[in-house]
């Protein structure tokens, strides 16, 4: 922190109750919900390849990966209040436009810069939402905060997707004012920003920073975790593949290998999908106040993919289709949650949204490129193949993690000669 500015803390003032945090989240799932499910769905009807929509939901994960660029502005300029009516304002405009646009096959590209402008706008909002819960959770609260955050993506996820699609599908309404319905609902779930403070403010009487000091001071606050032990264990642990859901977003692609219909797909994929996820969110951060973070995360991604090899070895059929989407619904809950947690706890305060994502970008990653290759090998061999690829790819990275994890205590522990 820079010495030329001096923080105050109330300390009567109170933190939020993070069932906030869930509302305030919820329009950041409801984007990425909208295309991997509703949007997915819909080009998938219209007769485009799976590849080419397994490549629209990698690309919308693009903004999401690199998001930590442009993190350091919001710690360093405007309020976290500001910020959040920014990103609100465009993943409104992102939707609408989205749901104006052709869903074929020769409207891939506009359709794409759409999804792309929705995701963007999207980073801004979570950011803002990143900082106010990293300056005002304790930190025996840290995964319980996780847990309602990750409770209003994953159940925003659940909003923008299978709600959409069944207002669409069911309800009578043009993809365009399904897009409307949904973006209304964005709007309502952001009026909890009205009962969120900023936090710590700085004193009136000492001259703010200036912007070479902030940004010194916010380098040497990401390299202090970059540098830490602890720090080091959580961006290997998030980068690996492992834990990230991703086998959901083909399962808008993979329905009617299992005979399931649409209205099936929006609920079960969506709404209910969502609500599962987010009281796998309520349970994963309980768990993660109660036992090592980093090896919970660990625990949730191994079960993660024990649900996708369940499903590949079970019967082809719609019932069993909504029985393992809504286990792996779950515990993407868990693992969500999970990933809140270790990061909350690795950055600290100072440059949250800097540190929060930086962490989300590395996690955001394996989760393009494994929906990427996902879609690749459905196209190539089917469903089943697909889901055991999961397993394929999480036992490795949870055998290197534990490894690197027991080798990092031996060597703390000899150094501290205990």
């Amino acid at each position: 922190m820079s010495t030329a500015a001096k923080i105050l803390v109330d300390p009567d003032r109170k933190a939020p109750h993070p069932a906030l945090y869930m509302f305030l989240i919820a329009p950041f799932g409801a984007t990425s919900g909208y295309t991997a499910v509703c949007v997915a769905y819909l080009l998938t009807q219209a007769q485009v390849g799976a590849e080419a929509v397994a490549g629209l939901l990698a690309l919308a994960y693009l903004p999401q990966t690199w998001k930590f660029l442009w993190a350091p502005v919001v710690d360093l300029s405007l309020s976290r209040k500001t910020w959040y009516g920014i990103g609100l304002a465009g993943i409104v405009l992102g939707i609408l436009l989205v749901g104006s646009s052709p869903l074929t096959q020769a409207a891939m590209w506009p359709l794409t810069l759409a999804v792309l402008l929705m995701g963007t706008a999207s980073t801004f909002l979570g950011m803002a939402v990143d900082s106010l819960m990293a300056h005002q959770t304790p930190e025996h609260a840290k995964g319980r905060a996780a847990g309602w955050f990750q409770a209003g993506n994953l159940g925003g996820g659940g909003l923008g997707g299978g709600a959409a699609l069944w207002l669409v599908q069911s309800g009578g309404l043009t993809p365009q004012m399904g897009a409307a319905a949904l973006a209304g609902l964005c709007l309502l779930c952001a009026l909890p920003i009205l009962w969120v403070s900023e936090g710590e403010t700085t004193a009136d009487s000492v001259p703010p920073p200036s912007i070479a000091q902030r940004l010194r001071d916010t380098g040497a606050d990401l390299w202090s975790v970059v540098r830490s032990r602890n720090g080091a264990l959580a961006m290997l642990l998030v980068f690996l593949p492992m834990g990230t859901g991703s086998m959901a977003n083909m399962y808008s692609i993979m329905a009617s290998e299992w005979q399931a219909s649409a209205n099936t797909v929006a609920l079960v994929t969506g709404t209910l999908s969502g609500l599962i996820s987010a009281l796998g969110c309520l349970i994963g951060g309980y768990i993660c106040d109660r036992m090592n973070r980093q090896l919970a995360y660990v625990l949730f991604g191994l079960l993660l993919a024990g649900a996708s090899l369940i499903m590949a070895l079970a019967p082809h059929t719609e019932w069993h289709f909504i029985v393992w989407t809504s286990v792996y619904a779950l515990i993407t809950g868990l693992c969500y949650a999970g990933f809140s947690a270790v990061t909350l706890e690795a950055i600290g305060k100072g440059a949250a949204a800097t540190k929060y994502n930086l962490m989300a970008s590395l996690s955001n990653t394996p989760i393009g490129w494994t929906t990427a290759l996902y879609g690749w090998v459905f196209a190539q061999a089917g469903g089943r193949l697909t889901l055991l690829v999961e397993l394929a790819l999480t036992v490795p990275a949870a055998l290197l993690f534990v490894w690197v994890f027991r080798r990092g205590r031996e060597r703390a522990a000899a150094a501290s000669g205990v």
